[in-house]
């Protein structure tokens, strides 16, 4: 395998978490809702998933455990914030908080237990091609899944009766729910969806991209998913772009450390975060088109009763 493949693969696992939680927040956005708990359900998910893992033998239970367990995180954010009404912010953060010390919490049996990763896929005659095949056809099976993911959410959103309503609901609750819609219903849904796809984030760290459990192995990612989307501007494919392009950040990072690069590799570390940091202020300064992509709604609580 050449370099430019190789260093393309490494690019594409390194951005895949983000892909996971950046359009799962993506879609909890175009509800209305402002979900800053991704770091804790990423964490959760990852925890849960390695455990499950661990306990059965098979990754792909971890896989689902792991949605399971950001889907259940998000449940209770959804349930504090449009059931009881409660602010969004504060209670995303609590969430995050409460994901990172519960993770740490259940993860302390498992910090040295050794599981069997979820493996390359090898398609005969395919992946044997010269460098179209490596490039194309030897991914892990969750990389082809985010791309699919992708799909699905462009086509989902911008398609299909349901994603307009989603949007609508995002755009304008009051006549949304004016007009018939469960809103809150949806926006439900919505959560539940980014949650568990947080979890999926998490779940590929600790089974795929580093399979093992170590505290706090997000690293930040769930911060960098939620900065992600705004960079964005709210568009799925933007929302890949950028998680590719912090993937290649990220391993610009580990390919410096690698060649001996004479700075302190607490700075290499910062990298990503300071990449992170300079987008969003370059996007911050054209407050129009943040305007224009943003639901209208987003992170305002909803009465039904008005």
């Amino acid at each position: 395998m050449d370099t430019f493949t190789q260093l393309v693969l490494l690019t594409l696992a390194a951005g895949t978490p983000l892909v996971y939680a950046a359009l799962g927040e993506l879609v909890t956005e175009k509800s209305g809702v402002l979900n800053l708990g991704v770091e804790g359900m990423m964490l959760v998910g990852a925890v849960v998933a390695f455990i499950a893992a661990a306990g059965t033998s098979s990754p792909w239970v971890g896989v689902l455990a792991g949605m399971a367990a950001g889907a259940a995180l998000a449940l209770v954010f959804a349930v504090v914030t449009l059931t009881l009404q409660a602010n969004q912010v504060a209670s995303g953060l609590a969430l995050s908080l409460f994901g990172v010390g519960l993770s740490a919490f259940i993860g302390l049996d498992y910090v040295s237990v050794v599981i069997e990763p979820i493996k390359a896929v090898h398609l005969p005659v395919l992946s044997d091609l010269p460098l179209v095949g490596p490039l194309l056809f030897g991914w892990n099976p969750l990389v082809y899944l985010s791309i699919l993911l992708f799909v699905a959410i462009q086509w989902f959103l911008f398609r299909t009766r349901a994603g307009l309503v989603l949007r609508a609901v995002g755009e304008s609750p009051q006549s949304a729910h004016a007009i018939g819609y469960p809103v809150i219903l949806i926006r439900y849904l919505a959560v539940l969806f980014g949650g568990a796809c947080a979890g999926l984030g998490g779940a590929y760290l600790s089974l795929v991209y580093n399979p093992s459990w170590v505290e706090g192995m997000t690293a930040g990612r769930g911060w960098i998913a939620l900065a992600l989307v705004v960079f964005a501007t709210w568009k799925p494919w933007r929302v890949l772009a950028g998680a590719y392009l912090f993937g290649g950040v990220t391993l610009a990072q580990f390919q410096a450390q690698a060649l001996g690069v004479e700075i302190p590799a607490q700075y290499l570390s910062m990298l990503p975060y300071v990449a992170t940091i300079v987008v969003l202020a370059i996007i911050s300064r054209d407050a129009t088109t943040i305007r224009l992509n943003a639901p209208a709604s987003l992170g305002r609580p909803f009465h039904p009763d008005g």
